[in-house]
């Protein structure tokens, strides 16, 4: 039988073996009995320890004794004919105690840093390969209760309105059913509205070494909202589909420099007054980082490609954004950090066209131009791209503006009553390729409303992270977006029901009930800023209470 599979455990016997053996020669020195006695019941322990730490069994340890013994006593024969035959003596070379210990503890080291490498006492651990692999989700149950103003004008006006002026800043609310004996609005401005909603979410994150690591992350939600993960309860008990939310690569080849590539999370340092939370860039990003001041002022910079609509000529002409972002994270003191950044983001081939009556007729790439249902939320001035042909009932929006904003967000964090902190936050955006000649121009539109800019402030208080229970946090925000300061799809979504040309406030608290798991509230006051149908006197307003409870892991 094989007692001994590594060179370790071989080690062990083979040190119980020489105490064993060596004991009888030393009998004439009563001061060498003592210290081989004492390395013999070293050995003994040792073996005992590792019995009841799981890496040997107790049968398997006391055939390992046996066995030593029979290999010392064979040892002890031996040199007794030898002796016999020689006439010599047997000397046993003299092992300072000094000596002793070290060889002791070189080899409970060894043996345990093997135990650990090995797991010999973790018989059920899964494989050390799979240490590398970080999990996380979380699932949050809401209510929520959208309450729309009295005074709102009806979804049928906007439909009316665009169809006489060919321009609108809500063409979700212009829908049309035709199912009725007489045409019927299909979408609410008036009407309240409750739902019960579920998000879940479970993300991976792989270290394959040193400098590459990859995430995945499934989540809630649809192919055709990017920006909510929300499931809303009563779909005829029909399963949840699950998305790719996150799926990408990352590659660090020094401290200063980061590269990642895929279906990434927001590169950029931002709000939410610019891109939702919820929000993932496909595309590539480079981030820049660097440390000086014993490193308390870190700049960075951050720079990006992301593909929006895929380039298929001739059906159509592709969309992309690029962005650029330098900031720093600044240690004012050991309790005040400030972290601002200034961005530019170009969007291309975003903005509408007419379209003429030859591409109408001859034309694949006919509606190209349009900023379909499937991406738009509301607020951005839209125009009809419709050829002056072209009959149909379905109207083509287009971007009236271009889009190329200006953003600068800066952030302060007050750690001075520690573990609760105060952060205050600014956000302000412009967008420098807004030009009301350029729009008239190119879209036979004029525009005599409309916003190019939009600002957020913001203070929260507080625990930074809700992780145990009685943490909490509080917060309160202000923010004006205007219709046209950035592209509406890609904006917070629970704030006016999402998109721009919206002003107004939210309150929030949160307060954790148990470890990674809180409750929260939060309510969303926002009206409209410019008419949502370019007609004086349309109005639109809307307050949204959100009850929710989270849990993480």
């Amino acid at each position: 039988m094989e007692f001994f599979r590594s060179p370790l455990q071989l080690g062990v016997a083979g040190l119980f073996v020489a105490s064993m053996s060596l004991a009888p020669a030393a009998s004439h020195a009563a001061d060498e009995r003592e210290s081989l006695e004492t390395l013999r019941q070293t050995t003994l322990n040792l073996i005992d320890a590792l019995v009841e730490q799981g890496i040997f069994s107790r049968e398997k340890a006391a055939a390992m004794i046996k066995n030593a013994e029979a290999k010392a006593q064979a040892a002890t024969a031996s040199a007794a004919k030898d002796k016999t035959r020689s006439g010599a003596p047997v000397r046993v070379q003299y092992v300072p105690e000094t000596v002793k210990n070290e060889i002791r503890e070189q080899l409970k080291q060894e043996v345990l840093a093997q135990a650990r490498s090995e797991r010999w006492a973790e018989p059920n651990a899964i494989p050390a390969w799979l240490d590398s692999i970080k999990w996380e989700g979380d699932i949050r149950l809401r209510y929520q209760a959208d309450s729309f103003d009295r005074d709102n004008t009806p979804a049928a006006s906007y439909a009316a309105l665009a169809n006489t002026y060919g321009a609108t800043r809500a063409a979700g609310f212009t829908g049309m059913s035709t199912a009725n004996a007489s045409p019927v609005a299909n979408n609410n401005t008036t009407e309240n509205r409750e739902r019960y909603r579920l998000r879940a979410r479970l993300g991976m994150l792989a270290k394959i070494s040193d400098e590459w690591s990859a995430g995945l992350r499934l989540s809630t939600g649809n192919t055709t909202d990017r920006v909510s993960t929300n499931q809303t309860l009563g779909q005829d008990w029909n399963k949840y589909a699950l998305v790719v939310d996150r799926a990408y690569v990352r590659y660090d080849p020094a401290e200063w420099l980061s590269l990642s590539g895929g279906r990434i999370p927001n590169p950029f340092f931002s709000t939410e007054l610019v891109w939702s939370e919820n929000l993932n860039f496909e595309g590539g990003a480079a981030s820049l980082k660097g440390s000086f001041a014993n490193n308390s002022f870190k700049p960075f910079l951050t720079v990006g490609y992301f593909p929006i609509k895929e380039d298929n000529p001739p059906a159509t002409h592709g969309r992309a954004m690029s962005g650029a972002q330098a900031g720093a994270q600044w240690d004012l003191s050991s309790n005040t950090r400030l972290k601002f950044g200034a961005a530019m983001y170009s969007f291309n081939n975003f903005e509408g066209q007419k379209e003429s009556n030859t591409s109408y007729q001859n034309s694949a790439s006919y509606g190209q131009y349009e900023y379909g249902a499937s991406l738009r939320q509301k607020g951005n001035t839209l125009f009809r791209t419709n050829a002056p042909l072209d009959g149909a009932t379905s109207t083509l929006w287009g971007l009236a503006s271009r889009f190329r904003p200006v953003n600068l967000t800066a952030s302060l964090d007050l750690a001075h009553f520690d573990p609760v902190h105060v952060v205050l936050t600014g956000d302000y955006v412009k967008n420098t390729a807004f030009d009301r000649g350029e729009i008239a121009n190119r879209t036979q539109t004029s525009i005599s409303d409309g916003k190019d800019y939009g600002y957020l402030y913001k203070i929260t208080v507080g625990m930074p992270k809700l992780e145990k229970a009685r943490d909490w946090q509080v917060a309160f925000s202000y923010r004006y977006l205007g219709s046209d300061a950035v592209v509406d799809a890609f904006t917070d979504s629970d704030f006016g029901l999402g998109g721009t040309n919206l002003k107004g406030y939210m309150l929030s608290a949160h307060y954790g009930i148990d470890r990674n798991a809180n409750i929260g509230l939060r309510w969303y006051s926002a009206e409209s800023i410019d008419s949502f149908s370019l007609v004086a006197g349309q109005r639109f307003a809307v307050d949204v209470l959100q009850a929710d409870l989270n849990v993480q892991f």
